[in-house]
């Protein structure tokens, strides 16, 4: 009949393990493992994909703060430049004010000292005058008119002239 050799064992011992792996469910609990990991993998690539879109979401959100931040330093920078011309404008209007004001001190000063060097010319004058008057009278009219009339003289000469 047959000859039963040990290839034939062999297969028979292979049908009855893979039945008995059958019976016991083997296959069952392989698929379901299979199905736990691929649902693992599938979870792991959705958060990878969440977290993905939300560093390119947090990014986006970075580049604009920092679009804003350039804005706003490029505001700052620009009132500054205003404020320092701003300044330099109200320094020089300041300037030139106190140069106009000292140069006004300094005419009235000249001024004064004009006014005060003519008056001192005029009284030396009418000293001078007064003395010369005095003397030439001294000299041509005598006595008791010639006293009055030196006196009163000299009065006019002073009242006037100073």
């Amino acid at each position: 009949m047959f000859e039963l050799d040990a290839e034939f064992w062999v297969a028979v011992a292979f049908v009855f393990f893979i039945g008995g792996l059958i019976y016991l469910g083997v296959h069952e609990m392989m698929i379901k493992y299979i199905d736990q990991r691929r649902d693992r993998i599938k979870a792991e690539l959705d958060e990878a994909l969440r977290l993905k879109e939300e560093a390119q979401a947090l990014l986006a959100q970075y580049r604009r703060k920092q679009r804003e931040a350039e804005q706003e330093a490029a505001g700052i920078i620009a009132g500054a430049n205003a404020e320092a011309e701003r300044m330099i404008a109200e320094a020089k209007a300041k300037m030139e004010e106190f140069l106009a004001r000292r140069t006004r001190a300094a005419e009235a000063k000249i001024a004064q000292a004009e006014a005060q060097a003519l008056a001192d010319v005029r009284a030396a004058a009418a000293e001078a005058a007064v003395s010369a008057a005095e003397k030439i009278l001294t000299q041509i009219v005598k006595g008791e008119v010639a006293d009055r009339l030196i006196v009163k003289g000299i009065d006019d000469v002073k009242t006037k002239l100073n």
